[in-house]
């Protein structure tokens, strides 16, 4: 006795070669069908375009934010001033010793 017979269901099984497609797939499509489609997708692209470009405002904004900041660390490294505070600061430890 064949194992196959001893497990139900096991004849309704499809395989591939028992698969046979619809014949409405030969047909053509309606052009009303892909006027709508392509309107309801040009929709959707137009409002991720909208929040796509929000999105890189915002990172745009942040990033001059970053930029300027950087910027004036870069002037407060590089101006003598902070030198200046610390000969001051030495000079009165020296004093008060």
């Amino acid at each position: 006795m064949p194992i196959s017979s001893a497990i139900k269901g096991l004849q309704s099984i499809r395989s591939m070669q028992n698969v046979v497609k619809s014949g409405s797939c030969n047909k053509e499509e309606s052009t009303f069908i892909k006027l709508y489609l392509f309107e309801k997708e040009r929709t959707r692209l137009k409002f991720q375009r909208r929040r796509i470009l929000l999105r890189l405002e915002i990172i745009q904004n942040r990033l001059k934010e970053i930029h300027a900041f950087k910027d004036d660390m870069a002037g407060q490294m590089i101006s003598p001033e902070p030198e200046e505070k610390s000969k001051k600061v030495k000079k009165r430890r020296q004093k008060s010793i």
